[in-house]
């Protein structure tokens, strides 16, 4: 097994410990919980979403608020995400809503009159100008089943906008007198789809531009939902191990698991916090007396809050766990607030699947660390 040489990275607003899973806060919340809950739930980091926080509450309000820590009263580091995952899943899968040029991406969300434009310098400008402490660069995202020659524009056009997002980059650094140490982090995203020479090709061309960290880009998953393992394996295998890796997207808990182990160190999704809404909730099925035991064979558990069997149980979702909602409430009345669909519920269910998520890679540090 190969774990990243990269075990923590130091950022403005704290240091991150590998393996590190951020919870998704796309417009700048993460849905149903607080700042204060997440930090209770030990989550280290957040992604934002340049492309959506651009449009609600626009980048006026973000300023006028103090920035993304401020205006969420997060004060641990905050990752901001590009955009360009959203423009694949807005405009390549529905070319009405825009089109994607080498200038940038031009686009208009649905029942939206207005129309947007994402460059790669303003997405850069966007996400300096909102204090992020990780700052990735614009791409042009595809899935792994388009056509050769659609990954090999992807990949052109990826280059093209991360050489724009570093000449941007550093100019504004340079004019805001950031030193090393105040100063944003920028990765850049690799592209290629399934084939591993455009892969290859790709990854040596962002290297010779010069970046602080990379991200695997692309849809991380066959068309059965499999972990695309052979391609992460490569992509990783790429870039030299000094460098950490982001797994943009990856967040199934057997997933988080096997790209750590392939040299991933950054992790985002948001199905922990989407199943948990639809009372979906993450357990542990191993004893966890030692790490390695609680990690071996089938050791996910889903508990469906909605079950007639949770109706009475007296007991907690899951023994031992120190989260609030198994600290101080029963799955009866878990099950309870669901079936009344209360928000209550959607809070508790929130932090217990993030808690799980924070205890998972608290386990994988016990064991590669010791």
């Amino acid at each position: 097994m190969f774990y990243p040489f990269v075990r923590s990275l130091s950022l403005s607003h704290g240091d991150l410990e590998f393996p590190v899973f951020m919870p998704d806060a796309t417009f700048g919340m993460v849905r149903s919980v607080d700042s204060v809950d997440l930090e209770q739930a030990k989550i280290q980091a957040v992604v934002m979403n340049a492309f959506h926080l651009m449009q609600k509450p626009g980048t006026s309000t973000i300023q006028s608020l103090g920035g993304l820590h401020a205006m969420s009263g997060w004060r641990r580091p905050i990752i901001t995400d590009s955009g360009g995952f959203q423009a694949y899943s807005l405009i390549r899968q529905n070319p009405k809503f825009g089109n994607m040029t080498p200038k940038g991406i031009n686009f208009q969300p649905e029942g939206s009159s207005r129309k947007f434009q994402l460059t790669p310098e303003k997405s850069i400008q966007l996400q300096l100008a909102y204090g992020a402490d990780v700052v990735i660069c614009l791409d042009d995202c595809t899935h792994v089943d388009a056509s050769d020659a659609e990954q090999e524009l992807s990949v052109e056009r990826t280059i093209s906008w991360a050489k724009r997002c570093r000449e941007t980059f550093d100019k504004l650094v340079s004019q805001k007198k950031l030193n090393d140490k105040d100063r944003p982090l920028l990765f850049g995203v690799i592209q290629g789809g399934g084939l591993k020479d455009l892969r290859k090709h790709c990854a040596d061309e962002l290297l010779k531009i010069g970046f602080d960290g990379y991200g695997y880009g692309g849809w991380p998953l066959d068309g059965e939902g499999n972990l695309l393992t052979d391609i992460l394996t490569h992509t990783r295998d790429l870039v030299p191990e000094q460098y950490p890796m982001h797994a943009l997207g990856i967040g199934h808990p057997y997933n988080v698991l096997a790209c750590y182990q392939l040299g991933y160190g950054i992790f985002d999704c948001a199905m922990p916090t989407r199943d948990a809404r639809h009372g979906r909730l993450y357990q542990f099925a191993n004893h966890q007396d030692t790490p390695q035991a609680g990690l071996s064979g089938n050791w996910l558990k889903y508990l469906y809050i909605n079950d007639q069997e949770h109706i009475k149980h007296p007991g907690p979702l899951t023994e031992g766990c120190d989260c609030l909602a198994c600290s101080r409430y029963s799955r009866g009345y878990l099950h309870h607030l669901f079936k009344m669909n209360d928000s209550l519920f959607l809070r508790l269910a929130t932090i217990h699947n993030l808690r799980f998520m924070t205890q998972l890679t608290e386990r994988i540090q016990k064991i590669t660390h010791g």
